[in-house]
């Protein structure tokens, strides 16, 4: 299978919701890490387990190639966008019932031409904004925000920070 071929593949997995359709892309001692793992992830049983509860909470979550990938034989970078509905709850979340659109770059090692680490990199203070848990930039909330965690702040007429 090629880089390419692979990383279609690997798409295919997170959008089909088959828990089973990672093990033939993956070594047995995957190393897995996003910014949602508490701990890398070891084995596609890990992997198949978290990618369950994203689907569980977006039914309809696709992973979809956003450009060119970058390979050397022995590592891949590829681009790509998750698109979802948040219909479901999360982890204590309630469902937003809103779109999300989720730009990330998976960063590859391979051994012998299947995925033995794999690094999602994302941003997730965009996600949340999305999401409406966070607010957004220059908001009244997000000043709101920031003053009770003391940003802002001014103590005697200086900065907080000025001390």
């Amino acid at each position: 299978m090629t880089p390419d071929e692979l990383m279609d593949a690997w798409e295919r997995a997170w959008s089909g919701r088959d828990t089973d359709a990672f093990e033939p892309l993956c070594t047995p001692g995957l190393h897995y890490e996003d910014p949602l793992t508490k701990d890398p992830l070891e084995g596609t049983a890990a992997l198949a387990a978290h990618a369950a509860r994203l689907w569980a909470a977006f039914p309809d979550a696709r992973v979809n190639k956003t450009g060119e990938r970058l390979s050397n034989g022995r590592h891949i970078a590829a681009p790509v966008k998750l698109l979802a509905n948040h219909t479901k709850p999360l982890e204590g979340l309630a469902p937003t019932g809103r779109f999300l659109i989720v730009h990330a770059i998976f960063y590859c090692e391979l051994s012998g031409g299947r995925l033995h680490r794999v690094r999602a990199f994302l941003d997730l203070y965009d996600a949340a904004m999305q999401l409406g848990i966070l607010p957004k930039p220059g908001t009244v909330s997000e000043k709101a925000l920031l003053a009770l965690r003391g940003f802002g702040i001014r103590a005697g007429g200086r900065e907080r920070f000025d001390r």
